[in-house]
């Protein structure tokens, strides 16, 4: 959905409540990344390395900070940062089973839950927000 966008078409905002392609493509990664330091390190959620919790928490939680931070990157930066979250996350699911997936947590937020479905998660929420993209991108001005 995102091949050829310039650095202004990530930074677009539809209104002033929105969030830019760009941003939401770094909301991705910063998801995931968040999902592998609790699933694959065993962190409780919030827990995140000083490193991590700079380099992805804007992402995380996008809205008005979001607006104002993230932007003006090319899309070689965000697919870049994707790729890299993407690949730890095959690396590190490779090292598990089906015993790993199914383990419940007694503690979730949500309940009772275990790896498979917060890892389903992370999925449906990259879903949710290609669809999001689309829509902007077809709503971007032309030149």
């Amino acid at each position: 959905q995102v091949r050829g966008l310039e650095t202004a078409e990530l930074d677009y905002l539809l209104d002033e409540k929105a969030n830019a392609i760009g941003a939401m493509l770094l909301h991705l990664g910063a998801t995931e990344r968040f999902y592998q330091l609790h699933t694959f390190e065993g962190r409780n959620w919030g827990n995140w390395p000083s490193a991590d919790r700079k380099r992805w928490s804007t992402a995380s939680g996008l809205g008005d900070e979001g607006r104002k931070k993230i932007k003006g990157n090319t899309l070689s930066y965000y697919l870049e940062a994707l790729e890299e979250v993407r690949n730890h996350s095959l690396e590190e699911l490779a090292k598990r089973d089906d015993a790993w997936l199914l383990k419940i947590d007694q503690d979730w937020p949500w309940g009772p839950t275990n790896a498979y479905c917060k890892w389903f998660h992370v999925v449906e929420h990259e879903s949710n927000h290609n669809g999001q993209i689309k829509l902007i991108k077809s709503r971007l001005p032309t030149s």
